[in-house]
């Protein structure tokens, strides 16, 4: 956006639409007086529900995004209960739904103001004199700036978490080996801003998929100050306004207005493997070299659950050897089937990239230039042409980009990924899908979309670029459920929209590189993702690109790794001597680290339980499963410092465990703060020392990097866990997976407050006893499971709670179950083993009736182990 042609239209009236306002209606209409300077434009501003509002500022040039991100929703049934105030022949009215109010006052520009539940200061507020503007072919929309708070969201923007004081650009690149601290723009296009304060939060939403910029606060003029300011590109303006106490009340108003995380396939908890090279070998051919790697994993104790086939496997058998997507490379794998079925024995899905562009040299890509596949550029009249990736790093060749609102287009790939579907692929990856398209003026068919009444604008730049990643994540997902009707869909995409996850299950950092900063640096991304709903999402562990990670490097980042909603290790690691095939980062390339990251990978698979049920809740309650450490800590005046708003070196995963990173070699400490809601009982050390560690302070934690990162749990949490491997929750034998064992054992890793010494006795010798402030208290964690695989709709969600409380000689437990269906888990025949904490050695007793309770031997850990049967 480098033209600027800004007016801010002024005298406005209330619109003939709307007549005079009643005290019955929740919304109002202005326009400019007919008599007013400038083009003709309106306003509106209704109260949708009793947290969500809905701006638009339009006029005669400036339409409606055609093709928004999320539809207008209908008025809550409280609306009605709204009350309006309209002060005759005043430029003002209000609106109070009882969770928040708005005013809009119009003497000059419209100006918004929103209070939260009676607080008589704003908690967003427009930019006197300069609020909306339009601005040559877009908008511009000006608000005051909030100093000294927590701005997050936008998808996924570079480290730090906090947004505050920089500019954004608001749209995809593909940004291969960027840096995470400094690159913009990334992969995502999600123009949503909360900002969090401990008073409460605010988020702003635009619908619109075009180009677009954010700047929050890093604009300063001598007459307007510091302010914030969405500028975008094409179109009028529509956003939604959300208000919430706390950020998980916008982000879960957000979930309501844009639809809720998609269920995953439980598998995706598992480890997620693949690497550039394997599919592009000749020689050996890459069928047998996928399968080579999937048996080193298995010999060497690491499980893998899934492969990424990158798209070596669509590169031409000659030259040129590009990438024909949608293609096979029968050289490589001479029979699709025989080599799906064979990676399915094994117990591994498959991922088959595919990009939505055809090189010109594509076998079919004359047809579909006749059949008006792609866009078309009206500077020539003909198709549009650009260079496009093609080979290897730097490589590109021309070609075009299917125009998903072709029919021709959309239809192709659609047949595309059922043919995939059909030779036994699980899942699809769709890749390189951010759409750099070098002219806003290129013109869509518009064929596959509803096209507003009078909207005779084709044009990319208006309907937004991005809504081809959407319709491509729509056209994949909706092909995938035709071909497995009963199974749900996975679709990986690695640029996202607002709707592109709505058929998008997961999503990734994209192209990350090898470095210790970016490491670091990745933690902030994934929590302004989970902020915007994209919440089964991870990191290419080790770096995408760049050298390869020394061994010290690769063990901590698999540490961190391991606790992040996706565990991936994929690379493709060019060089000047290998610029076609790469190098790949393996989990026992090292033979000195093999054993750690063994136990680590085993670690992982363990926490399925537990990482299966938080991605059960993203997609119920729109909770994100790594969050921010003030999630649910408001209260706490340390989350609203500077380090904490950092968010690049520790999180919460889940609610029970904190992690905090080690992110420079050769170090052995690392700082950690664990946050107090106000009378927390404290923390564990799950590793050694195994201590207790008070909340609300800072804690220096001893992390060799041969043994593990700070993984810390709050006391009066639980974590289920199971087998250390793979494993299938239905107790029939699926054929096509015929090996994976079955998930009949559970444990449940509790950490009640422990005793602590009482140097009070007069020999000098203490005595343990348990602090008072929790004797007695009862702790209540559940846990959430199902099938793993069933569509949403079918899904049977089996829940089991745990509540237990410590007295000084023993710990109490009680357990419940409730079901949703006829679903029940595996394990529920064989009880519960409860597990404690190292050094814990009270008697566990039971509350309720269960067939029995006993201790058995402890575990490889040293831990006490209790198990308790026939509760449900």
């Amino acid at each position: 956006m480098l033209c600027q042609d800004e007016q801010v239209p002024t005298q406005f009236v209330v619109g003939e639409s709307s007549g005079s306002v009643k005290v019955s209606s929740a919304s109002i209409s202005l326009q400019t007086a007919p008599d007013a300077r400038g083009e003709p434009s309106q306003f509106t501003f209704e109260a949708i529900r009793p947290n969500l509002f809905r701006t638009t500022f339009t006029s005669a040039k400036h339409h409606l995004p055609p093709f928004p991100s999320v539809q207008r929703p209908e008025a809550d049934s409280a609306a009605s209960s709204f009350k309006v105030e309209n002060t005759p022949n005043q430029p003002t009215w209000k609106v109070d739904t009882g969770a928040a109010s708005a005013t809009v006052e119009w003497s000059h520009a419209p100006k918004v103001s929103l209070y939260l539940d009676g607080a008589k200061e704003p908690i967003h507020q427009d930019l006197t004199f300069r609020s909306y503007a339009l601005d040559s072919t877009g908008v511009a929309h000006y608000t005051a700036w909030n100093k000294g708070t927590l701005h997050v969201g936008l998808g996924e923007k570079a480290a730090p978490m906090d947004l505050s004081g920089r500019g954004f650009n608001i749209t995809a690149s593909d940004t291969f080996g960027y840096d995470a601290y400094k690159t913009d723009p990334l992969y995502k296009h999600v123009p949503l801003l909360i900002n969090v304060t401990p008073k409460g939060c605010v988020g702003i939403f635009s619908s619109s998929h075009s180009r677009a910029t954010w700047c929050i606060g890093s604009e300063i003029d001598g007459m307007w100050g510091r302010f914030k300011v969405y500028r975008q590109a094409h179109g009028g303006l529509e956003e939604y306004l959300i208000l919430g106490k706390t950020v998980a009340d916008v982000v879960r108003s957000y979930a309501q207005l844009a639809g809720f995380p998609l269920l995953v396939p439980r598998y995706m908890m598992g480890y997620i493997s693949g690497g550039m090279k394997y599919s592009m070998e000749d020689e050996p051919r890459a069928h047998d070299s996928i399968l080579s790697f999937i048996a080193k994993c298995k010999a060497h104790g690491m499980p893998t659950s899934a492969f990424q086939m990158s798209s070596g496997y669509t590169v031409s058998e000659v030259e040129p050897k590009t990438r024909n997507v949608m293609t096979w490379n029968y050289h490589r794998f001479p029979n699709p089937r025989e080599f799906t079925r064979a990676a399915h024995k094994e117990g591994v899905r498959l991922l088959a990239n595919v990009k939505p562009y055809v090189l010109s040299n594509h076998p079919e890509y004359k047809a579909l230039l006749e059949a008006g596949a792609f866009f078309k550029d009206p500077a020539t009249g003909k198709t549009a042409v650009a260079r496009l990736w093609s080979a290897g790093g730097g490589e590109s060749g021309e070609g075009s980009h299917i125009d998903f609102t072709s029919k021709a287009g959309y239809d192709w790939w659609y047949k595309g990924v059922k043919d995939l579907k059909e030779v036994g692929i699980d899942a699809m990856w769709n890749d390189n899908n951010e759409y750099n398209i070098p002219s806003d003026d290129w013109q869509c068919a518009l064929a596959t979309v509803p096209v507003p009444e009078g909207e005779d604008r084709a044009d990319i730049g208006l309907w937004g670029r991005a809504i081809h990643t959407e319709l491509m994540g729509k056209s994949s997902h909706d092909a995938t459920v035709e071909m497995e009707p009963s199974r749900r869909p996975l679709v990986l995409t690695r640029s996202a929209t607002t709707g592109t996850m709505r058929y998008c299950a997961s999503s990734w950092s994209g192209d990350n590189v090898t470095s210790w900063e970016d490491m670091k640096g990745a933690n902030a991304l994934a929590l302004n993702a989970g902020f915007s709903l994209l919440q089964c999402y991870g990191h290419d562990i080790g770096g995408f690109e760049g050298p390869q990670p020394t061994p010290e490097h690769l063990v901590r980042w698999i540490q961190l790794g391991i606790h992040s909603p996706r565990f991936t290790i994929n690379c493709y690691k060019t060089s000047p001597e290998d610029n076609l095939v790469g190098d790949v980062i393996e989990p026992f390339q090292y033979p000195s680290t093999t054993p750690i990251i063994r136990k680590a990978v085993r670690r992982r698979y363990e926490l399925v339980p537990y990482t299966y049920s938080q991605a059960l809740l993203s997609h119920r309650d729109a909770t994100p499963p790594q969050r921010w450490t003030g999630w649910g800590y408001e209260n706490d005046p340390e989350v609203w410092t500077k380090k904490i708003y950092q968010g690049d070196t520790q999180f919460w995963f889940g609610d029970a465990l904190m992690i905090a990173g080690v992110y420079e070699p050769g170090d052995s400490i690392a700082r950690v703060y664990l946050p107090d809601s106000g009378g927390d009982p404290g923390f564990l050390n799950t590793n050694a020392p195994y201590q207790y560690l008070k909340a609300g302070a800072w804690h220096d934690i001893s992390s060799t990097w041969h043994t593990s990162i700070p993984v810390i749990a709050r006391i009066g949490s639980a974590i289920p866990v199971g087998k250390p491997e793979p494993t299938e929750t239905v107790a029939e034998t699926d054929p096509e997976f015929p090996d994976v064992v079955k998930d009949d054992w559970r444990g449940v890793e509790i950490f009640p407050p422990p005793l602590i010494e009482v140097p009070d006795l007069p020999d000098g010798f203490g005595r343990l006893e348990l602090n008072g402030k929790v004797e007695g208290r009862e702790f209540s964690s559940t846990w959430l499971e199902d099938d793993g695989f069933s569509t949403a709709e079918k899904s049977e969600v089996f829940e089991t709670t745990i509540a237990y409380k410590a007295a000084s000689d023993a710990i109490t437990v009680r357990l419940e179950t409730k079901k949703a269906g006829a679903f029940e888990p595996l394990w529920l025949k064989n009880g519960v083993d409860i597990i404690l904490p190292v050094g814990e050695h009270r008697e566990v007793k039971v509350e309720g009736k269960v067939a029995g309770v006993e201790q058995l031997k402890a575990d490889d850990k040293e831990r006490s182990v209790w198990r308790i049967t026939g509760f449900a």
